[in-house]
């Protein structure tokens, strides 16, 4: 039952029918009562819900990355707001309740900076990676003072390797150290370009998956 505290034109406390009434920092209000959802976890809300687990999952340890990455996007939201709503619209796959990652269409960085020519990496040499491009800076708006931003994602580990700014464009090629316990896992290699100023970023690149050493 609900109380009136001032007379009938005051606040009131409690329930009315489909009414709540309360006060709140000496401010009375009035909202409707919530309805009983009889099915709260329905098969659509619970394979949402894996999705976005799935997707919180991959981006948590390249939360640095994703800060400077999608800066630009970052309008009435956080910038690791806006890498989860693309990535969870672009970049999930599978059925459930087995969704996964498409590492290839998920994106860390988001912009419209020069992209890197001709990206490959290296692990053979035990200890680290070697991230390589072809120097593309006289085309586009790409500049020679844009630096890498590379990254090495353990997935079995739950965390990441990276360097935000790293080599200039036009040097061509950025070396990881990773650590020894890496060994024998499978990481995901992705890389991007900054501005020198910060700027601007290029999309991340997917450069495929490898054994570290």
């Amino acid at each position: 039952m609900g109380k009136i505290s001032q007379g009938i034109l005051g606040g009131f406390s409690g329930k009315v029918g489909t009414v709540v009434g309360g006060r709140w920092k000496n401010i009375d209000y009035i909202r409707a009562k919530p309805i009983n959802v009889a099915n709260p976890r329905t098969e659509g809300q619970v394979n949402q819900r894996n999705k976005f687990s799935t997707t919180l999952e991959f981006l948590q340890p390249n939360i640095a990355f994703i800060r400077k990455g999608f800066k630009a996007y970052a309008v009435g939201k956080t910038e690791f707001n806006a890498a989860m709503s693309y990535v969870l619209n672009n970049a999930i796959t599978g059925s459930a309740p087995n969704f996964t990652v498409d590492y290839a269409t998920a994106l860390l960085s988001r912009g419209s900076l020069a992209g890197a020519l001709n990206p490959a990496t290296d692990l053979t040499t035990a200890g680290q990676v070697e991230f390589t491009w072809t120097d593309n800076s006289t085309e586009g708006n790409a500049n020679t003072t844009d630096k890498a931003m590379v990254i090495v994602y353990n997935p079995i580990k739950k965390e990441s390797i990276y360097i935000l700014d790293g080599a200039l464009r036009t040097v061509g090629s950025q070396t990881v150290v990773i650590p020894n316990s890496y060994a024998g896992d499978t990481v995901e290699l992705f890389m991007a370009f900054i501005t020198d100023d910060g700027s601007q970023v290029s999309n991340s690149v997917y450069l495929g998956s490898g054994t570290a050493s």
